[in-house]
């Protein structure tokens, strides 16, 4: 008798799953602020602490096709999810004994080695829940706790590292990362991976890893809406990764030096709420649809934020942003895992957030660029944005298909053997 697939809760493995997310995604949201403060206390300057965080978000994109490539050509998954992840910690507590310590060229290398094992953490995690649950509710209520995880571990990591930091010290601050990650690797281990062997699999032929990288990178160039939620996040991103810097400029231009980070914590419990109430109520929109909504309205509050000088008034639309932004990251989720092909799923995770993570970069370069001008205006120029991506994003999507909305077409049953069916004249479609 075959076997039923796995069900929501303790027998999918998502609980287990939602934890080890949580950790890694801790370890990953802390690593920013643990660098700068970690060079400041050793070197007495935030720069190589910069340099090092540059080495360690760069190969994001780069690596992020090869290692969607990879964790699906591998047949024992588990095994690749345990390595990256085990390498990923082994390079954070290397880089806290490291930084200020070790020549500038050592430490740098292995934070790239380290930043090589990040695509697994901030997008391949995700790729294994279509691989836990079946497609319906409880795969799509799954997803938004992912997101969930997410903007949790975005309010938790930086947290976490200022605490330890002032009571202890920046090293143990890295050092409590690296014991996250390495938390992340042992749990990791414990994942059903059953149904996730069988995705990657997949029917058809063994192929090559240049097929494969070909067959990842062409799934999300040729599927309108892959194309469409990857082209609209990223231009959002590129927005969203100036935040931070324009918050401070915010505060200070307001006379309240130090608020922004209050600011930014507002937007993050936002995201975290907005990730929440979509996991809990499922709103009746399709995913599309939500993620239109969550751009125009993160681009709104950030617009009314910007003109209002209030700074109640402007922690309060900081978290107006957040709950529109973070059902965004719930339904690029859902998009992704519905619209990928099986077998290049993986590659369509790691490859989208290695986009976003990159164009988040450009984001605060531009911003550090034009830090002269007046920070509402900066604040203006990311809300356009927002709304630039959910133009495009719309766009894209009635370009290349009109009725977007309507899902991927079913696959056909095959018919019986002993009926024959009319062949359909040209022009019509099938018989079915």
């Amino acid at each position: 008798m075959p076997r039923r697939p796995a069900a929501s809760g303790a027998r999918s493995g998502l609980p287990l799953y939602l934890a080890t997310a949580f950790f890694a995604r801790l370890a990953e949201e802390g690593m920013a602020v643990a660098m700068v403060l970690l060079a400041l206390e050793r070197v007495g300057s935030a720069a190589q602490g910069a340099f090092v965080l540059t080495a360690w978000m760069a190969p994001h994109v780069v690596a992020a096709p090869l290692v969607g490539a990879l964790t699906t050509r591998i047949r024992r998954p588990r095994l690749c999810y345990l390595g990256a992840l085990g390498g990923f910690a082994a390079a954070i507590a290397a880089l806290s004994w490291l930084l200020g310590r070790a020549p500038a060229p050592l430490t740098l290398a292995v934070a790239l080695i380290g930043g090589g094992c990040g695509p697994v953490v901030s997008g391949g995690l995700s790729s294994l829940i279509a691989g836990l649950l079946p497609p319906g509710a409880r795969r799509d209520r799954a997803y938004a706790l992912d997101a969930a995880v997410y903007n949790a571990a975005s309010v938790a990591g930086p947290a976490a590292v200022s605490v330890v930091a002032v009571l202890a010290s920046p090293g143990a601050a890295m050092l409590l990362l690296g014991c996250a990650a390495a938390t992340a690797a042992a749990l990791v281990a414990g994942l059903p991976y059953g149904r996730v062997e069988q995705a990657s699999a997949g029917p058809g032929p063994a192929t090559t890893l240049r097929a494969d990288l070909a067959a990842g990178l062409a799934a999300v160039w040729r599927t309108a809406e892959l194309r469409a939620i990857t082209a609209g996040t990223c231009l959002a991103f590129g927005g969203i990764g100036g935040l931070t810097t324009t918050t401070v400029l915010l505060a200070g231009h307001r006379g309240h030096p130090g608020a922004g980070g209050i600011l930014m914590t507002a937007f993050a419990i936002g995201a975290l709420l907005g990730s929440l109430a979509v996991a809990r109520w499922q709103p009746p929109l399709s995913d599309q649809r939500l993620a239109t909504l969550a751009l125009c309205g993160t681009g709104v509050a950030l617009a009314t934020a910007a003109l209002v000088p209030s700074p109640t008034a402007g922690a309060a639309l900081f978290v107006l942003a957040g709950l529109c932004d973070g059902p965004l990251l719930t339904a690029t989720f859902r998009i992704r895992a519905r619209y990928a092909p099986p077998r290049t799923r993986a590659q369509v995770f790691t490859l989208g957030a290695g986009l976003k993570i990159t164009a988040a970069a450009c984001g605060a370069t531009l911003v550090g660029a034009a830090a002269a001008l007046p920070p509402p205006l900066l604040l203006l120029g990311i809300a356009a944005v927002q709304l630039a991506a959910a133009l495009l994003y719309a766009l894209i999507r009635r370009g290349a298909r009109p009725g977007g909305d309507a899902p991927p077409p079913p696959a056909r049953v095959p018919q019986a053997p002993h009926r024959a069916l009319p062949r359909a004249l040209p022009g019509q479609p099938p018989v079915p």
